[in-house]
């Protein structure tokens, strides 16, 4: 049987510059690519581990790669991932997302940054690298990443990945490192809604918005135009409430001068946990552009933090990203696009109920099922 992928691996990394000097090749660029992204899927978290799957697997993948001189080594995986242009691969990354992704009106995109543990190189007194996503909840898809400057921080990082972004229509989630009037005007730009975790580090604006809801809770919200939330639920032992205050028609109290693009509401949610008979309320202030609905608000924060069981998580204890020793050059950063594609693959298909893990093993057993994965 010749596959015929639905969606072409090649169609969207044919553009990526070959950086090996032209008499030295003997190995496709595309099809280097290509085994590497199967091989992930398949479990592969090394460079070695890649070459043993590609050797497994030639029969297979010779299918629908050319394979001139057979399955490249490891040095030659590691050597030309080192040096690809990470900003070129992210780039194709965000073609073929867009190939395969549908954003549905008021989806969630949470983003967030986390860090290679071991990307760092002590020789060459290179930091650990930290990443910045975009996590689309509702089809549960990276829909970009961009990587934080050494000598900078999130602050910098999230306005580049919001500029290659398509986020009409979505609710764009950021914990209070983006809290920034620069990242509120990019969102509004988009013609997107924004909810933001507002922290102490905010000072007038905190403080403001801390003393409009004091105010607003010795009136009895008398005056003012508010809607709540309340959801009570066990989890994992423990009892856990959670109770959200929205008002609205707050922008000349919170904003006079009107430097929050689009600041619609301001937001309080107390989250009251009790384990083992103790009790413990932790309260969050946020920014919103959303109009007056509490439990659009909630379900968005607690939305948002599934970028750290959906994403994070999986890429912790299934991918081992924490344990990966890849350092050399630009490898880490492309070998992170490689768990992005391999996890947002696994994630989209839905013909088997079970784990991104077990689904990793299965199709490295099954040939019918990688194709699955990979062509829809």
């Amino acid at each position: 049987m010749k596959l015929k992928p639905k969606i072409a691996i090649a169609e969207h990394f044919s553009e990526m510059e070959d950086p090996r000097l032209e008499r030295s090749i003997r190995h496709r660029l595309i099809d280097i690519i290509t085994i590497a992204i199967c091989a992930v899927i398949c479990g592969a978290d090394t460079w070695v581990e890649i070459e043993i799957y590609g050797q497994a697997k030639h029969g297979w993948l010779k299918q629908f790669l050319e394979l001139p001189n057979g399955i490249p080594s490891h040095d030659t995986f590691s050597r030309v991932f080192s040096r690809l242009d990470p900003e070129q691969f992210q780039n194709c990354f965000l073609n073929w997302v867009k190939s395969i992704s549908k954003i549905v009106e008021k989806e969630v995109v949470a983003i967030d940054g986390k860090t290679l543990r071991r990307s760092y190189e002590n020789g060459n007194d290179k930091r650990a690298i930290h990443m910045v996503s975009a996590w689309a909840t509702e089809q549960r898809l990276v829909l970009g990443q961009v990587k934080v400057d050494e000598k900078s921080n999130e602050i910098t990082a999230i306005p580049e990945l919001l500029k290659v972004l398509s986020l009409r229509g979505c609710i764009v989630t950021i914990d209070a490192m983006g809290c920034q009037k620069e990242i509120v005007k990019l969102i509004a730009r988009q013609e997107a809604d924004y909810v933001i975790t507002l922290n102490k580090n905010q000072g007038s604006l905190y403080k403001r918005v801390e003393a409009l809801f004091s105010e607003a809770l010795r009136s009895k919200y008398q005056g003012f135009t508010h809607s709540t939330n309340r959801v009570s639920e066990p989890s994992h032992g423990r009892e856990e409430t959670r109770y959200c205050v929205m008002l609205s028609e707050i922008q000349n109290q919170i904003d006079p001068e009107g430097e929050w693009q689009n600041l619609q509401s301001i937001a309080r949610a107390d989250v009251m946990r009790t384990v083992k008979g103790k009790t413990k309320i932790e309260t969050r202030y946020f920014i919103s552009s959303l109009p007056n609905n509490a439990k659009l608000l909630a379900d968005s924060v607690r939305q948002h933090w599934g970028i750290e069981n959906s994403l994070h998580w999986v890429l912790d204890v299934v991918f081992r990203e924490d344990d990966s020793r890849i350092r050399k050059d630009n490898a880490p950063q492309n070998f992170a696009v490689l768990r992005h594609i391999a996890s947002s693959l696994l994630q989209q298909d839905k013909s088997v109920r079970t784990g991104i893990k077990n689904k990793r093993l299965k199709a490295g057993w099954d040939n019918e099922y990688l194709a699955k994965v990979l062509f829809g």
